[in-house]
């Protein structure tokens, strides 16, 4: 029988084996999720949200515990962690007092009568999720699927099926009925199948963009509704009125947060002429200064990549880019320590053709570009086939909030500052970073039926 075993980042020691299942036992699980889903859409809507309610309870009783397996099996600063599950928390809260109003009937006048229009839960939804997140990631698309009537399969990357399976069981705890959730523990090739499965109403990814387009080809051959969340290579603009200081104490976090493994994370940052100097000389020694850390210690801000292939696949992309003109400022090389270690690191003379500038750098390395004036920095923020996230630094709060809506090429910009995610505001990007938003209404609404129920006057 066919096998995986966890690996603990910070020193390449094995944590826990688990068998895959069999694709009889997939098949199986995908007919009983199915099953559970014919009573669970029939369950009450303030039930199913006191059952995420419920849910969210339990993420913060278990906070520690949570925050501990995460960082043993991916590494994440336990800290942060425990944002995490702070996060999660209030998303099921957030959740569980919005969905009423959100998946409320919507009474429309109709020539010859009056209209309803309602929104019904459509089945078995399927998760394809990674492991930098490996909670949030899960909260994020489950739990307003669940609220609307729908059950839930996951597949969770399998360097964190520990975080998978207590988050199944604590979706039983809170009160979800068996089955309504559940993890596989499966391979990419049987993950092909339970999208082809025909109890499979709706498939939910978040990855990189080639396995994005491989799923979304492969939902819509089986005529799916699908939703990708990819990756990014995030553009943080200085325009020449910014703050320095504020643009580098932030850019800095929003380069390191997570080890550096954030889809939205800040990782190109375009710097006019006019303050480049400035702003690179003071962020490069605030990058000199994170330290390599415990992840298990509180105040540890940068921890191991979470697989050293990753690692040194990052590396890679950094040498390849110093080939190509790039110059290191600060890191770029690679500890001589077990463990999937990588340092903050700096590199600017960035240009096209580099991967620092075409491609993501998924660890904490960040690439400085310098642009003429604050036109020419739109002009590079865009030059990406990415769209998730960005950022715009500028006293100016207006005109940034004017560039932010009409000319970046984004799904969501920060503007004087850095957030990740807020359970009330869409999430989502554009062009190669995907399609769909999760969080906030737009959450709800992805995997629903809009029925319209016409009603003639007698």
């Amino acid at each position: 029988m066919a096998s995986t075993t966890t690996i603990n980042p910070a020193t390449g020691e094995d944590l826990t084996t688990y068998e895959l299942h069999t694709d009889a036992e997939v098949g199986q699980i995908i007919v009983a999720s199915h099953e559970a889903f014919q009573s669970w859409r029939t369950t009450p809507l303030e039930e199913r949200a006191d059952t995420i309610r419920a849910l969210g309870e339990l993420l913060r009783k278990n906070e520690r515990e949570l925050s501990e397996l995460m960082t043993a099996e991916m590494g994440k600063p336990i800290e942060q962690g425990s944002q995490e599950v702070q996060l999660c928390a209030a998303i099921c809260d957030w959740t569980a007092d919005n969905a009423a109003d959100a998946l409320a009937d919507v009474d429309q006048p109709m020539e010859g009568g009056r209209a309803i229009i309602t929104s019904s839960p459509i089945g078995v939804i399927y998760g394809i999720q990674p492991w930098n997140f490996p909670i949030y990631q899960v909260i994020r698309y489950s739990v307003p699927q669940l609220v609307a009537g729908n059950t839930v399969l996951l597949k969770h990357a399998n360097s964190v099926f520990g975080t998978a399976l207590r988050l199944e069981e604590l979706y039983r705890e809170a009160g979800l009925p068996e089955n309504a959730f559940r993890a596989l523990l499966i391979d990419h090739d049987q993950s092909d199948d339970v999208i082809a499965h025909q109890k499979v109403r709706g498939v939910t990814l978040t990855g990189s963009d080639v396995a994005g387009k491989h799923v979304a080809a492969l939902a819509g051959e089986h005529l799916k509704k699908s939703v990708v969340e990819l990756g990014s290579n995030d553009a943080y603009l200085v325009l020449a009125d910014a703050d320095v200081d504020l643009a580098v104490e932030v850019s800095v976090q929003g380069r390191i947060t997570n080890n550096g493994q954030t889809c939205v994370g800040a990782k190109r940052f375009i710097v006019v002429d006019a303050v480049y100097d400035e702003f690179r000389d003071a962020y490069v020694e605030a990058m000199k200064a994170v330290e390599l850390g415990d992840p298990t210690k509180d105040g540890t801000e940068l921890g191991p990549m979470s697989r050293e292939q990753l690692r040194d696949e990052l590396h890679e992309q950094v040498e390849d880019s110093v080939k190509e003109g790039a110059t290191v400022l600060v890191g770029g090389e690679k500890p001589d320590r077990a463990g999937a270690w990588y340092p903050a690191t700096v590199i600017e003379d960035v240009k096209p053709g580099q991967p620092a500038y075409d491609d993501e750098l998924f660890g904490p390395v960040a690439a400085l570009i310098r642009a003429k004036d604050d036109e020419d920095a739109m002009r590079i923020a865009n030059d990406s086939r990415y769209g998730l996230g960005g950022g715009i630094f500028s006293r100016d709060e207006k005109r940034a909030i004017e560039l932010a809506r009409t000319e970046f090429d984004t799904g969501m910009v920060n503007i004087n500052g850095f957030s990740l995610a807020q359970p009330n505001l869409p999430f989502g990007g554009v062009k190669d970073s995907g399609y769909g938003r999760e969080h906030g209404d737009a959450g709800f609404k992805e995997f629903v039926n809009v029925k319209t129920l016409m009603i003639a006057e007698a």
